[in-house]
């Protein structure tokens, strides 16, 4: 399969998009592999083959009909006339491939022609998109920033649990295995067996902002609260605008639409005002003991623009802070060039912060997972200024 044909594959990809078809960057990979599969010698093999990686509904064969007619119609009438005249599928990709590439009137030509070939079917795309601010993206763009997060592979860092488990490298003595060896065949020379912890998942807990402020990120912020709990299991999830929300069951359900469909109709207070010291008094009040046993990590989602008292958003973190393992404040707009935290809350919750990192886009969101997946063992001591 020669350079040429996938090009004008990748710019067949671009004409269906341009007339409404839901094409995505990976289609043009899945166009290439389809021609390979199928062939180039049988016009309707070929017609199929693309629709079947092109057409999501029915209501789309209109379209892809229409793009396939502009863009290979005259390729097709060749594989009429002179079907049967190739030995083999080479011979046709070799008629085929020296066709122009044509193109919809005023589709963009962003790609340029002597670009790499990884790069034209989608890895460039995926790239820039993946550093693209969240509030920037169009519908097209969310839908596939919503797939790069849900195949985010990550697992966050073990601790060491009170149960011990057997272990030629551990430093202390298992003295019931030991006194049991007394009774085998080795009991006279009474071998010494050693345990060390148990490893085991830290619990994280999420407060994740959904106020007005926030309301251009707060979809891909359950999205990637529902990837976490995908992966570690051990997530309690909250909300937070005027009054604090559970939501830790509601986002439990596999699939991420129906998660997010529940959470839509459990939270009553969506784009409010932010008062973030109230959500963390309830929260220390009702749920802290329940949900942070065992260390758990305490990731707090918010632009800091905080309306609520701010003695008590000072008192209620410090209390927050020493129920938790490590304290991690994401904030969307901190990736931005002449950025400061300046706010009243911002300036308020920093003290008790031990990262402080941006979460506006899924390289920002990248970096967070590499945190938890390095977290370590014991913490360390946050200053009050």
């Amino acid at each position: 399969m020669t350079d040429v044909l996938a090009q004008n594959l990748v710019h067949f990809s671009r004409l269906m998009r341009s007339l409404g078809l839901r094409v995505l960057p990976r289609t043009s990979q899945d166009l290439i592999a389809a021609a390979g599969a199928v062939g180039l010698a049988d016009r309707d093999d070929v017609y199929h083959a693309f629709k079947a990686v092109s057409v999501v509904r029915s209501t789309e064969i209109p379209l892809f009909d229409e793009a396939f007619a502009l863009f290979f119609g005259s390729g097709r009438a060749l594989l009429a006339d002179v079907e049967g005249a190739w030995n083999s599928p080479d011979e046709a990709a070799a008629e085929i491939v020296t066709l122009p590439v044509l193109r919809a009137a005023g589709l963009a030509e962003s790609v340029d022609e002597t670009d790499d070939l990884s790069d034209i079917v989608g890895g460039s795309y995926t790239e820039s998109l993946a550093a693209r601010d969240f509030a920037d993206l169009t519908a097209t763009d969310r839908e596939e920033v919503r797939r790069i997060i849900s195949r985010m592979v990550w697992r966050a860092a073990d601790t060491a649990s009170r149960r011990w488990r057997p272990s030629s490298a551990g430093r202390r003595p298992d003295l019931r295995r030991t006194f049991r060896g007394l009774l085998g065949p080795e009991g006279d020379l009474m071998p010494l067996s050693l345990a060390e912890r148990r490893p085991r998942r830290r619990p994280l807990v999420v407060l994740a902002d959904i106020s007005g402020s926030m309301e251009r990120y707060t979809e891909m912020f359950l999205h990637f609260i529902h990837a976490a709990q995908g992966r570690l299991g051990r997530v309690e999830a909250f909300v937070f605008a005027t009054r604090l929300t559970r939501i830790s069951r509601e986002i439990r359900q596999r699939d991420t639409d129906a998660a997010l469909g529940r959470v839509a109709g459990t939270v009553d207070d969506w784009s409010g005002g932010t008062r973030i010291g109230e959500a963390l008094e309830e929260f220390n009040r009702t749920w802290s003991r329940r949900v942070t046993r065992g260390g758990a990590i305490g990731l707090i989602i918010s632009d800091g623009w905080d309306t609520g008292d701010v003695d008590l958003l000072d008192q209620q973190m410090a209390r927050f802070s020493r129920s938790m393992h490590r304290v991690i404040w994401l904030n969307p707009l901190a990736g931005r060039a002449g950025y400061a935290p300046e706010t009243r809350g911002m300036r308020t919750v920093l003290p008790y912060v031990d990262d402080f990192l941006p979460a506006g886009s899924v390289v920002d969101l990248k970096g967070v997972v590499r945190l938890l997946e390095s977290v370590p063992t014991h913490r360390r001591s946050v200053v009050r200024v």
